[in-house]
């Protein structure tokens, strides 16, 4: 059986690809069907069912096919008992540059995100550094 810590970061590792490829079949295997996707930066509150979510990753150019350099990193992840766990992310699409807070469960022997808050700076296309930078 696959230890919590590896099932976590592999379904992390496949969020990142379904980001960096725009493709909702991969995120839909992370993404618990009932998960809110949820933000508040600017002041703007945003929140969105899968559905929704998807059909806006569904739009987006892929910055796989802007043959944009990968940034994403996995902070930390912490477990609340054996079906509970919190991800922090951080990945960057374009000038936007993306910490997500990544609520997990584990329900029948599998895990996926139920929750995506998510806050994001806008970085000039030159620096591309980490967002502290």
């Amino acid at each position: 059986m696959q230890g919590a810590f590896e099932a976590v970061t592999n379904v992390l590792l496949t969020y990142f690809d379904g980001l960096y490829h725009a493709d909702t079949a991969r995120l839909s295997k992370v993404f618990h069907p009932e998960a809110i996707y949820a933000s508040a930066t600017g002041g703007a509150f945003i929140r969105l069912a899968m559905a929704d979510y998807f059909a806006v990753v569904d739009q987006r150019e892929p910055p796989a096919a802007r043959n944009e350099t990968r940034r994403d990193e996995i902070v930390s992840i912490t477990f609340a008992g054996a079906d509970t766990a919190l991800a922090i992310v951080r990945c960057a699409i374009g000038e936007k540059h993306f910490t997500d807070f990544l609520s997990l469960v584990r329900l029948d022997g599998e895990w996926r995100i139920i929750s995506k808050v998510f806050h994001f700076d806008i970085v000039a296309a030159a620096s591309h550094g980490n967002p502290g930078d």
